[in-house]
């Protein structure tokens, strides 16, 4: 099948096959002639399906016939976060360019200002977040009920987000005679209230079983000790290495790396940027302007690794993913499936590799509860025996290991190595089991002194420390010096 056969009209049809599609996805398969039937749907696809789509190229064809009044959209998007807000927008762009149709995005960070302009004009398309659209209602600058066509997008997500008060007002805003398109990735038993309490004798379409991975994901979990204790977010030094361990011998062309807490993504960055991976970040705490600018830097290849939080684990179409890192393991099993999703689009074969703690397993359980498989285990064998996050890919590693490229490489012969002191320390021992880690400005300094400081020969600097005979320096301690000839 192909998408002339769904009925869509010549102007989205020829929109589509400029964008190089040929074959739809099995959601725009079923929901697209139901769609421009005038029926409600219950979708539940998990994400990467071409959901999106499955709703925007019908309402094009839909919206074709008919203008829209000032301050009267014609159809409204909810979504839950600015980013699939911005995306569907953009659908509107691609899909929709052979169509005078009129579109509003009415989202936080943007300027109020333009977007009542935008509304004054009468838009045939409001696409929105919850929060901003009835900010602009309570002004007095937009009335809902002309709305035919009403899409209520990651329904459950709004759920996590703690949207549904906000979206059952909106709701109740618009038509009874509306369509409505309800998505949702789960059908939690709240999820169904909703669908039961929005939609009129839907049609429901299920492309997959709940909340599964798709079998184009290869999956993979690596557990790494630590010596944190039991406390919450422990074991990120080892983390960080175990990460650029997996990264050094995966092909990775481009991936997000997950974590939980914002603070930890700068941490991570940092750390990443040091090692001299080309990484971007993209969480919560940023503009508007600027996370949508590193979005955009990210699709267009200007660097490898986006480092984020699940501000971006949901609806981000970006095209051949190959990889997806979590760096943490997501409290709610749920984002595990979205995260990985971000990879293994379109039967293109992704991978998505999970780095945990011993604190981490009842999450992994109820992931693996969730998906229902176990994610299969990566063997670690040098990750254990290092507890620091400031070795260098140029330098040594501790027991005369190798980091190269990230990758930990253990050598079985320790004997020969005498790597040089530092001049501060010459001449002086140092307890083997109080040694510390040399810190980041002192990276050019080797680690054989940390490690095995007894087995360490002295460095001579110049011909003027050759002629210093033992004993015969100020420098020397008192009870070592030798006596004077009288």
């Amino acid at each position: 099948m192909n998408f002339s056969e769904l009925g869509l009209g010549d102007g989205v049809l020829k929109a589509v096959d400029d964008a190089g599609y040929n074959t739809p996805t099995p959601i725009q398969k079923k929901a697209i002639p139901i769609v421009l039937m005038g029926r409600d749907i219950l979708g539940c696809a998990q994400t990467g399906t071409g959901k999106t789509a499955s709703f925007t190229l019908p309402m094009i064809d839909i919206l074709a016939s008919g203008r829209a009044k000032a301050r009267m959209p014609r159809s409204l998007i909810l979504e839950p976060t600015r980013e699939l807000a911005a995306q569907v927008a953009d659908n509107f762009d691609t899909y929709g360019k052979y169509h005078k149709l009129s579109k509003a995005l009415l989202i936080g960070g943007s300027s109020m200002n333009e977007q009542m302009k935008v509304i004054d004009r009468g838009p045939d398309v409001l696409i929105a977040t919850p929060g901003r659209l009835l900010d602009l209602f309570e002004r007095g600058r937009l009335l809902m009920t002309d709305i035919k066509t009403l899409v209520i997008d990651e329904a459950d997500r709004m759920l996590d987000m703690g949207f549904i008060p906000e979206v059952e007002k909106i709701v109740s805003l618009t038509s009874p005679m509306r369509q409505t398109l309800f998505f949702s990735a789960t059908l939690a038993p709240e999820i169904k209230r909703l669908a039961d309490k929005f939609l009129m004798n839907p049609k429901e379409i299920t492309v997959a079983p709940a909340a599964t991975s798709a079998e184009t994901i290869t999956q993979g979990l690596v557990m790494v000790s630590h010596h944190d204790g039991k406390r919450l977010g422990g074991g990120q030094k080892e983390k960080r290495i175990a990460l650029r361990e997996i990264i050094a011998i995966e092909d990775v062309k481009d991936a997000l790396i997950f974590c939980n807490r914002k603070r930890d993504i700068g941490t991570l960055y940092r750390s990443m940027k040091k090692h001299g991976f080309s990484v971007g970040q993209l969480h919560g705490d940023m503009s508007q302007p600027a996370r949508m600018e590193m979005l955009t830097r990210f699709k267009n290849s200007e660097f490898t690794f986006m480092i984020c939080s699940d501000v971006a684990a949901r609806g981000l179409d970006i095209p051949a993913l190959s990889h997806v890192f979590n760096f943490d393991v997501p409290s709610h099993a749920e984002d595990y499936v979205h995260r990985i999703g971000r990879t293994g689009r379109a039967g293109i074969q992704g991978h998505a590799y999970t780095i945990a703690v011993p604190e981490d397993r009842q999450y992994i359980e109820a992931i693996t509860k969730l998906i229902g498989k176990k994610i299969p285990s990566i063997r670690k064998t040098s990750v254990k025996s290092i507890n620091t996050d400031q070795t260098n890919s140029t330098l040594p590693a501790p027991n005369n290991t190798i980091a190269k490229k990230g990758v930990i490489e253990t050598n079985k012969d320790t004997s020969s190595a005498h790597p040089q002191r530092s001049g501060r320390n010459r001449g002086r021992g140092r307890d083997h089991s109080r040694s510390k880690a040399p810190k980041a400005e002192k990276a050019n300094e080797t680690l054989k002194e940390q490690f095995h400081p007894e087995t360490t020969t002295p460095k001579r600097t110049n011909q003027e420390n050759d002629s210093i005979k033992f004993g015969d320096t100020e420098h020397v301690p008192a009870f070592m010096q030798r006596p004077k000839s009288k």
